[in-house]
């Protein structure tokens, strides 16, 4: 319990970190020909930020796999929702970070051309909405984990049940806002009030985790 509060908190950090470094999860806006010039006037920064992503989705993986450890006793088919969803949200997230390194290639290769700048600024903005999209997919994964896990700290008391309703509060409104931007993309983004809840979610279960295996 200590290890997955420690962990819970330890993602949400690695996060603001990212994005101090530029990285980001997801893109409202694209502007391809800006977002190249600043990769290739500072690529280390923009590598950090991958590597600190792929810290990132290595500790969701183990987050998930703890959690399994530690809570699937109370109810074992929840407990294989959440591994199989949470565990699928972090390897979607890996998967897209090769891809997204190609932007480095790219970005050199735009401050040099003359004549493919079209071409190469099309390319990475394909990379950004892929990238989009499969974030989109990852967040409807840890719905369906999240959901499942909170409904485990419901039904067993460890910790207070109101922080397992939060979760499924939370894991709903990412899920449906998610599910209504990934189906129609030119709708009214609300995705925005779910992360926030998430992350609430997220603060409160990790620093209970930690209380509550220490007392």
């Amino acid at each position: 319990m200590l290890l997955s509060g420690f962990l819970f908190l330890f993602i949400l950090v690695i996060n603001l970190i990212m994005a101090s470094f530029g990285y980001k999860m997801e893109k409202e806006e694209y502007d391809p020909d800006t977002d190249l010039k600043k990769i290739n006037n500072n690529p280390k920064k923009f590598k950090t930020g991958i590597v600190l992503a792929v810290i990132e989705h290595s500790s969701v993986i183990a987050l998930t796999a703890l959690l399994f450890i530690t809570f699937s006793s109370y109810n074992i088919i929840l407990g294989i929702i959440w591994l199989i969803f949470r565990t699928a949200e972090g390897l979607i997230q890996f998967i897209n970070e090769p891809n997204y390194w190609k932007l480095l290639k790219i970005a050199k290769q735009y401050s040099t051309s003359s004549n493919e700048k079209e071409s190469l600024s099309n390319k990475a903005k394909s990379i950004f909405k892929t990238k989009d999209q499969r974030f989109k997919i990852a967040m409807i994964c840890w719905s369906i984990g999240t959901s499942a896990f909170s409904i485990v700290l419901v039904l067993s008391g460890i910790v207070p049940a109101i922080i397992g309703w939060l979760g499924i509060v939370a894991s709903i409104l990412v899920g449906f806002t998610t599910s209504i931007k990934l189906a129609k993309p030119k709708s009214k983004d609300f995705t925005a009030a779910g992360g926030l809840l998430a992350i609430l979610f997220e603060v409160i279960i990790g620093i209970a985790l930690i209380y509550y295996s220490i007392i």
